[in-house]
């Protein structure tokens, strides 16, 4: 145990599997059991590119300390680094920063806290996965210079790029993040994953190539990379907001700066967003028509996409994307299965659920 730590009442039973055993546990049991767990909890997220030289160790090194501490999240770790998202019980906070700091990998690296919490557990279960990336960009690292990245942007450098019309601010994030929020005048490619845009911005900026070029995404992760790979392209002036929106809007708030950033933060866990701007700058994607920044996956455990919706469609729709949907999921069981082996190999890779389309 970790300084003595007393085990929570409830950590015997959602953490005490060690790293080699399988949570044989359904996705409603461990919510439940995760719910059971009425602690404070802070959410934050952090990374950092450096070099681990064996991630399988690494993991197993956080897996038994985090466990112990009772933290939720998922995390990716790789030979270049890792990439958390986590929460931690806001008691065993110091205990867990005190313990991150005095990693060699970890030493110094910052967090970015969450901006609100919600009233939904942002995780509920503890996963470490060992990845080939921390981030899937598609790019081969070895053909360019990784370390080469753009110098950072604090919130108040951010807001000049934003009101200067020499300077381009660029969204690099996918179009379903973008959609319930982003900063004024943002350029948004119309993309659905990270590794879509990394292929599709050098040629969508060449105009701008002259152009100042600030990028922004969740928490500064993928902005990183992107910097690089766009130096790489020729851009010779790039800069990212550090922290990203995450820490934007805790800068923003502690400075007393203007928030020039629109709408919800989107973020991957359970809360699905954040409240960064009072906008709503969204619409339902049922009726087209009401204004929402909720974002809903559909009850259809087959389809389970990923839509927004206003409050009476979801109500009017009993949480289904669909009509289709909401009839599937009354089918008997040995129906559904047939049916998610068709919908899955010849309906979801072709077909996926349209969202608003941005302009860039």
């Amino acid at each position: 145990m970790i300084l003595g730590l007393r085990k929570h009442k409830y950590e015997g039973m959602i953490f005490a599997m060690n790293s080699s055993q399988r949570d044989l546990r359904s996705r409603a049991q461990k919510k439940s059991d995760a719910a059971a767990d009425t602690r404070p909890r802070t959410t934050l997220s952090f990374y950092r590119y450096v070099k681990i030289a064996d991630p399988a160790a690494f993991r197993e090194r956080l897996v038994t300390t985090w466990t112990e501490l009772g933290c939720m999240g998922r995390i990716y770790v790789a030979h270049e680094g890792i990439n958390a998202q986590m929460n931690v019980p806001t008691e065993h906070f110091e205990v867990f920063d005190a313990w991150v700091q005095a990693q060699p990998e970890l030493k110094g690296v910052p967090y970015k806290i969450a901006v609100e919490e919600g009233s939904v557990l942002s995780f509920y279960k503890l996963t470490i996965k060992v990845k080939d990336k921390i981030v899937a960009d598609g790019l081969d690292d070895g053909s360019f210079d990784v370390t080469d990245v753009g110098e950072y942007l604090t919130a108040a450098q951010m807001n000049e790029y934003v009101e200067d019309p020499d300077a381009l601010v660029v969204d690099m994030r996918n179009n379903y993040e973008s959609e319930v929020g982003h900063f004024d005048n943002a350029l948004i490619p119309n993309v659905v994953t990270f590794k879509d845009e990394l292929q599709k911005t050098p040629e969508l900026l060449r105009i701008h190539k002259n152009k100042k070029i600030a990028l922004y995404c969740t928490g500064g992760i993928r902005c990183e990379k992107a910097s690089a790979w766009l130096k790489h392209n020729g851009f010779s002036d790039v800069r990212h907001l550090k922290g990203g929106i995450i820490d934007y809007a805790h800068q923003v708030k502690e400075q007393g700066l203007e928030n020039k950033f629109k709408g919800k933060n989107f973020v991957f866990d359970e809360r699905l967003g954040e409240r960064v701007g009072s906008e709503i700058v969204a619409t339902c994607h049922i009726c087209k028509t009401a204004k929402s920044d909720t974002h809903y996956h559909c009850k259809n455990q087959i389809c389970y996409t990923l839509y927004i919706g206003c409050d009476e469609c979801v109500a009017k729709r009993s949480g289904y994307c669909s009509l289709v949907c909401k009839q599937v999921d009354k089918l008997p069981a040995n129906h559904k299965k047939r049916f998610a082996r068709y919908y899955n190999l010849y309906i979801r890779k072709r077909k996926p659920f349209k969202k608003t389309r941005l302009q860039a």
